[in-house]
């Protein structure tokens, strides 16, 4: 039997429950204040960012309190807000500010960053009318870097069934992931790292967070033409980072050309460049992470300390 309760048991039920060691602070704009109590890092349940999947998000990080590439995400938060017809609730450079200042009161020098835009609350159709101010919430983790071995080692990947997403979504940053949770799930419980998915021409699109390129048998790097994937602010930057040392080119990728590769990188905010040595059980060249794979972790990570923006 389901009983009721004043507001006070409530909170005091709510506060027993355990959370999670790693979450921070936690910013929601129709308050205009942080808590650093993960018990109340809440959302609205009739915010439509929550039932309806109404809402863009970005995630990026900082390191030695420096936030990486927060620009890059600030252009592409306000791309996908546009090409869902939602406006933020404050301009870019408050809600800049909003992020350095949170860096700073949670007292990290490493940590990662989640900003999430919403309809808001107001009811639990599809229409958007009853959405009255859209939503602004930013919440800051812990970042667990991970040892040297993982990058050393290298990861495998496999194909999945989950098809890539339809280009007009797959180029908005939504809340709504379930295929890209479908994809890690299908992954994962086939024993491998990281999931493939493709477009209905066989055309490889994305991994389920991250962009996948590959180096030919000339050393040329290849993008997917990113028609069905998001287009990653990691892997944007290192194509700039590297464009002086390799040349590289946008093109369909079909499963035999990652058989072939060289060289198969994943490319994402916490994971910066990741060699996969194994697909779908197979050997990639010589199993082992690549020269090209090495470099743009290199430079990734000596452009996160120049590049990155010091909150201090």
């Amino acid at each position: 039997m389901i009983n009721t309760c004043s507001n006070q048991e409530y909170i005091d039920r709510l506060f027993s429950v355990q959370t999670s060691n790693d979450y921070v602070i936690f910013y929601d704009h129709r308050l205009g204040i942080a808590c650093q109590d993960s018990h109340l890092f809440l959302i609205p349940i009739d915010d439509h960012l929550v039932h309806r999947g109404d809402g863009v998000f970005e995630t990026l990080k900082f390191k030695n309190k420096k936030v990486y590439l927060l620009e890059e995400h600030l252009q592409r938060l306000q791309r996908s807000v546009k090409a869902i017809d939602l406006k933020l609730p404050c301009s870019l450079p408050e809600l800049k500010e909003i992020v350095l200042e949170l860096c700073r009161l949670s007292q990290l020098a490493h940590g990662i960053i989640s900003i999430f835009v919403g309809r808001g609350p107001g009811g639990f159709s599809v229409d958007w009318r009853e959405c009255t101010c859209p939503s602004l919430y930013v919440v800051i983790r812990k970042y667990k870097l991970k040892p040297e071995s993982f990058w050393e080692q290298g990861v495998t990947a496999c194909k999945v069934s989950i098809p890539a997403k339809q280009p007009y979504l797959a180029k908005i940053k939504t809340v709504n992931y379930l295929p890209n949770v479908l994809m890690k799930k299908e992954a994962v419980e086939k024993g491998y790292d990281y999931p493939f998915c493709f477009d209905e021409h066989g055309f490889l699109a994305e991994g389920s967070t991250e962009n996948v390129i590959i180096v030919d048998q000339q050393g040329k790097i290849i993008i997917p033409e990113l028609q069905n994937a998001l287009s990653g602010t990691t892997l944007m930057r290192a194509l700039e980072l590297i464009k002086r040392e390799c040349t590289f080119l946008f093109r369909p990728v079909v499963e035999d050309d990652i058989y072939q590769a060289r060289e198969v990188i994943l490319l994402g905010t916490t994971i910066d460049a990741l060699s996969v040595v194994r697909y779908n059980g197979q050997p990639i060249y010589d199993v082992r992470p690549g020269l090209v794979s090495k470099r743009l972790r290199e430079l990734l990570l000596v452009d996160q300390e120049s590049y990155g923006l010091s909150f201090e």
